[in-house]
């Protein structure tokens, strides 16, 4: 299984940040310009649509205010196998560090995988600095 991690940092404090990660139903305020727009469906799933026009569901696993943590997987798309993401806001100074890991198979796709995750963090980091 390949995993890929990126992170930013922020200025915002650790809640500021959280605040904005939290609400599931609203990643394209997160991350402008790489997400257009999400919807959420009747069954709790996310329809995420992206700058190229790709849709994407997402299912949230988890989501912890304690922790800063959320969790959400793909799970219906018929070229990934496994799909499990952790986005996490921790303290970090005066600011904050934003770290986001994606666990996924097929193994071929970490290329593709680790480019969307970098256009995907600097739309964030713009957004939250």
């Amino acid at each position: 299984m390949a995993t890929v991690r990126k992170e930013f940092r922020s200025a915002r404090s650790a809640d500021e940040v959280w605040a904005v990660l939290r609400k599931f139903e609203a990643v394209h305020e997160m991350a402008p310009g790489f997400v257009t727009a999400t919807k959420m469906e009747p069954s709790g799933a996310r329809m995420v649509t992206f700058a190229n026009g790709t849709e994407i569901r997402e299912w949230l696993v988890s989501s912890n205010d304690a922790e800063r943590r959320l969790v959400y997987a793909i799970l219906d798309h018929p070229k990934i196998q496994h799909y499990s993401a952790v986005a996490q806001v921790v303290e970090d100074g005066a600011g904050s560090r934003f770290v986001w890991t994606v666990d996924f198979l097929p193994d071929g796709m970490a290329g593709l995988q680790a480019a969307s995750m970098d256009a995907g963090i600097a739309a964030m980091s713009k957004a939250l600095s």
